[in-house]
């Protein structure tokens, strides 16, 4: 269990990351809500997966992980869409 949520927080920056790199356009925020937008988004993705039975398998478990980034591509979509409204 411990050994999963530290394999998700790795994860989750990469996967904020790629979220980034996915999004069109510029996102004006830091590097630092990037990687909290993966983490969370890696969390309950991995939740998510285990949930449905998908965390049994060998090797990289590819529906964990895109589960994770379309989390965290919502995610990156909910910071910009707040951001938006704060400086309007």
């Amino acid at each position: 269990m411990i050994g999963s949520i530290i394999a998700a927080i790795i994860i989750g920056a990469i996967i904020g990351a790629l979220a980034r790199l996915i999004v069109p356009g510029r996102q004006d925020f830091s590097i630092g809500l990037t990687l909290v937008v993966g983490i969370v988004a890696a969390l309950i993705g991995t939740a998510i997966a285990a949930a449905l039975g998908l965390t049994n398998t060998r090797g990289i478990n590819w529906w964990e992980h895109i589960i994770q980034l379309a989390l965290a591509v919502l995610g990156v979509l909910l910071v910009i869409q707040m951001r938006a409204r704060k400086s309007s």
